[in-house]
């Protein structure tokens, strides 16, 4: 049986996407290419890596992944938060 929980994020039309799984850890995905992986199990965990803007600039992606009972999960992109979406 594997149990992985995907959280998924769309960015000036690029997709992030985050996996975490009890098996194989967490892995940070950005259209669709590995840019950082934890082995293992952790009560927390970060995740790193950049996106090539439409006009070629970089930006940091920073996944913050953690909880006992419930894994929850933000995604940063240049320090601002796009996933979840703040409620209003």
């Amino acid at each position: 049986m594997k149990v992985t929980k995907v959280f998924e994020a769309t960015y000036e039309g690029r997709q992030i996407r985050v996996e975490n799984s009890w098996f194989n850890g967490e892995k940070l995905f950005v259209d669709g290419e590995l840019q950082d992986q934890n082995l293992g199990l952790a009560l927390r965990s970060t995740l790193q890596g950049q996106l090539k803007t439409a006009n070629g600039e970089f930006k940091m992606i920073k996944v913050t992944l953690g909880g006992t009972v419930k894994i929850q999960c933000k995604i940063f992109v240049d320090h601002r938060l796009v996933y979840p979406k703040e409620q209003r």
